[in-house]
């Protein structure tokens, strides 16, 4: 695992606790917004494990990588 978490090399899922190092929240605060659907999550699994898309990180942080649609 890498040493830290930076914005260039983010995986394309993420756990809670990678979400919550990258957003500098708490993981219990990445649940949340989850069932908020502020931050959706994919659950994978028998456990149902969340994993998080590094598009939606990077929008919450007001990154986006994708054009936008209206002008």
């Amino acid at each position: 695992m890498a040493d830290k978490l930076s914005l260039e090399n983010l995986p394309d899922l993420l756990t809670v606790k990678e979400v919550a190092e990258v957003l500098r929240v708490s993981p219990l605060t990445i649940k949340r917004w989850g069932k908020r659907g502020k931050l959706p999550a994919i659950r994978i699994n028998s456990r149902g494990d969340r994993r998080y898309k590094k598009e939606a990180v990077l929008w919450l942080l007001g990154i986006t990588q994708k054009t936008p649609s209206a002008v």
